[in-house]
């Protein structure tokens, strides 16, 4: 897997298919390979290239210690896409990806032609900002809960109750759940990005077509949250998805397909 130096740390890139780039930019704790699991083949089939790679935290890019920021991620990504030279590009982002996009087509909109932001916010709620303070006081505490703890906490806040009603799909995401749990290191990074400051204001001013994707059930990033998103930015649509939670992109792999390869072809 090949490297590339951005904002001083190097991060493990994959280049696949032909066409136009796509960068696909993931969330908190996943790996950039996620993408190659439904959506980089759907981008390949649509006639795009695609561009995935771990964030810092995420091995094999490197892995500094101490606590992470929302603005090394997005200076990462900036720097990712500058030695690539991918600009002006078309970027899809999932949850704090999609945070990362948002604040590069804010502050640096000459990268960014055109982006879907799927499970995202612009502000934090009374109950997620709760559930982030728990979060929190849990890594300062330095006890690391057993795994299988974890992946049925995962399993309940991340799925739809389309899947949680399916015992042989809920038996499945429990041990990918409690196997990712065992590979992660104690109090990553990542772990302490605040998301909570209100971003509205700021996203009236990008100028970049973008799309909303919501998942109807998603708790961590919640349909209204991701709506709040749609309505700042000024040209921006919306779309909800059903029957899926924070992990639509895998619940419902063809319906998040459809909504990405559709706005990419107009933008």
């Amino acid at each position: 897997m090949p490297y590339v130096n951005a904002n001083g740390v190097r991060l493990a890139y994959e280049r696949s298919g032909r066409g136009e780039n796509v960068l696909l930019v993931m969330g908190s704790g996943a790996a950039g390979h996620v993408w190659t699991m439904h959506q980089t083949p759907a981008l390949h089939r649509a006639g795009y290239g695609t561009v995935v790679f771990d964030n810092r935290g995420i091995s094999p890019s490197d892995v500094p210690p101490g606590k992470y920021s929302l603005a090394d991620m997005v200076a990462d990504t900036r720097g990712l896409i500058e030695a690539l030279d991918l600009a002006p590009c078309r970027i899809v982002g999932l949850s704090m990806g999609a945070l990362i996009a948002q604040e590069l087509a804010i502050d640096h909109p000459q990268l960014v032609r055109s982006a879907v932001l799927i499970a995202t916010k612009a502000r934090s709620d009374a109950a997620r900002r709760a559930q982030a303070a728990a979060d929190i006081a849990l890594l300062e505490s330095g006890v690391r809960v057993p795994a299988e703890f974890e992946a049925g906490m995962t399993v309940l806040q991340m799925l739809s109750p389309a899947t949680l009603n399916d015992d042989k799909a809920v038996s499945t995401w429990l041990s990918v759940f409690e196997l990712s749990h065992a590979k992660q290191r104690p109090a990553s990074g990542q772990a302490w990005i605040d998301t909570s400051v209100d971003r509205r204001a700021a996203l009236r001013g990008v100028t970049a077509p973008c799309r909303v994707i919501a998942f109807a059930d998603d708790l961590v990033t919640p349909p209204h949250l991701a709506a709040e998103v749609a309505e700042a930015i000024p040209d921006c649509d919306y779309v909800e998805i059903p029957r899926c939670g924070h992990l639509g992109h895998l619940e419902q792999p063809d319906a998040v397909n459809a909504a990405i390869t559709e706005f990419l072809d107009r933008h």
